[in-house]
């Protein structure tokens, strides 16, 4: 549905939350789970997925990688083993060194970053402004005056985005450039074909050969043999 790439990269990232999961006893986005399980034990409280929808996200970041980058980033995902500890995820939470990891990061793969990072950021910062607006009380009639409480908003997000969140807080905010999915390159197109063209000739073949197998052991049956040469012999008579 989503295309054979973005499709291909969401199975690789599944494979490195399965990583995860395995080294740490626990999946990853639990921080999302809990905010869930908190909100719902507050009364009228409003529970909202503020992200960007993660097919518009893959098909972004798949766009901003040439072949030889996406070929990379698809070797380092498949062959990702390193073990983690949970020191290692208290160290993450020190800002220095995330700020580090995330500089790493901008340097092997700056378009990346950018579109699962930086995008990211001015979107969660826009859907957090917007729930962030007064909220306008009803009013009896026409000619009274309006009124306006301030919503209470919590805002639960991974600790990468939030230096990136207060960037961005006091600018105008416009999100219909990065919602859009650009038309996907010829190399794209190119490889698309082939792996369909793939798919389908060695489909192809498995069918020849099983067919060819199961007509071979057809004709060596004692009984179908004999059905054969009644037949023959029947012109004859």
């Amino acid at each position: 549905q989503n295309g054979v790439m973005s499709g291909l990269m969401q199975m690789l990232l599944l494979k490195v939350s399965a990583h995860i999961t395995e080294q740490l006893g626990m999946a990853p986005g639990g921080e999302f789970r809990e905010a869930f399980k908190e909100a719902s034990k507050v009364p009228f409280c409003k529970f909202h997925l503020g992200d960007r929808p993660i097919p518009v996200t893959f098909k972004r970041a798949i766009a901003a990688l040439s072949f030889w980058q996406k070929l990379k980033l698809a070797w380092g995902l498949c062959f990702l083993s390193d073990p983690i500890s949970k020191d290692d995820v208290e160290k993450c939470k020190q800002k220095d060194l995330l700020e580090q990891m995330m500089a790493e990061m901008i340097g092997e793969f700056p378009d990346l970053h950018r579109t699962i990072v930086s995008e990211r950021d001015v979107y969660l910062t826009y859907m957090l402004k917007q729930a962030a607006k007064q909220i306008e009380l009803p009013r009896a009639s026409e000619n009274e005056p309006r009124k306006y409480i301030p919503a209470v908003v919590v805002g639960v997000v991974g600790m990468g985005h939030v230096p990136g969140i207060e960037k961005n807080w006091n600018s105008d905010l416009k999100i219909q450039e990065i919602m859009s999915v650009p038309p996907p390159s010829t190399s794209s197109k190119i490889l698309k074909f082939v792996l369909k063209a793939t798919v389908f000739g060695l489909l192809g073949y498995g069918c020849y050969r099983i067919g060819h197998r199961t007509v071979q052991f057809v004709l060596s049956m004692p009984a179908t043999q004999s059905y054969l040469q009644r037949l023959t012999e029947v012109p004859q008579q």
